[in-house]
């Protein structure tokens, strides 16, 4: 039946053994697609601790740097993510930006095995202001965008805004789509994922916030997924009660 939803449990053995998560699918009422979420992360009280903890993805504790998952360039999905953000370095100032000078002169564009990436620059993203900066520390794109009552989603490449969420896409051989809203693991950085000293949805410390993920980011959520699959999260959401996360059950 149309909108029917399941509950289930399913161990992830890439990682720890005790990564069980609970997942809700459910079809879609508008196309041949099948909605699998997890459950388990999105009802947890992951939140964003950057500047607040958060040890940064270097192989070394980095708290005192400030620099959270943007030590390594940003990798662009495809050109309309490059025409994002190449659009809003026109609009940052210099009170925005710790590096203006630098990219206006050079560029913000780097290359990484054939992809686009923002440039580095004294060890970390153009974009990042580092601590002693008046803006203070992050994201300059961030800042500016909250500067002109926007959207920082509407500024950032897409990396930036949408982790920790990932969304996939599968479509079988009779052409039915399976699209997975999960969280992003160490795997999904590649072979370099393994090297983090620590990656934020595997540590408790990031499991303090005030409500539910698929609540805190809706607007994040809703970009992804769209207006109607939202609403149907939100109502399977609210009715389910699935597993706490992993991270959660180990303090």
């Amino acid at each position: 039946m149309a909108g029917a939803a399941t509950l289930r449990r399913v161990e992830r053995f890439q990682g720890s053994p005790d990564d069980v998560h609970e997942w809700i699918s459910f079809e879609d009422e508008h196309e041949q697609r099948t909605w699998m979420v997890d459950a388990t992360f999105l009802r947890s009280p992951w939140t964003c601790i950057f500047g607040a903890g958060c040890q940064g993805v270097l192989d070394g504790d980095a708290t005192d740097l400030a620099q959270g998952c943007c030590s390594h360039g940003a990798h662009f999905v495809d050109e309309a993510d490059v025409r994002t953000v190449v659009e809003a370095v026109g609009r940052l100032r210099k009170r925005h930006w710790q590096f203006h000078r630098e990219g206006r002169n050079h560029g913000v564009l780097g290359d990484e095995d054939g992809t686009t990436v923002t440039r580095l620059v004294d060890e970390a993203c153009i974009f990042l202001n580092r601590p002693g900066f008046p803006a203070g520390p992050g994201c300059a794109l961030h800042v500016a965008a909250l500067d002109a009552g926007e959207r920082p989603m509407d500024w950032k490449p897409e990396v930036c805004w949408q982790v920790p969420l990932r969304l996939e896409h599968h479509t079988d051989d009779n052409g039915h789509l399976t699209s997975t809203l999960r969280e992003w693991k160490r795997r999904d950085w590649g072979a370099g994922g393994e090297e983090f000293h620590w990656w934020c949805t595997d540590a408790p410390d990031a499991f303090v916030g005030a409500g539910s993920v698929y609540v805190t980011l809706a607007a994040e959520i809703t970009e992804l997924v769209g207006a109607w699959a939202y609403r149907r999260i939100g109502q399977l959401l609210t009715e389910a009660v699935p597993l706490p996360h992993p991270a959660v059950r180990r303090r």
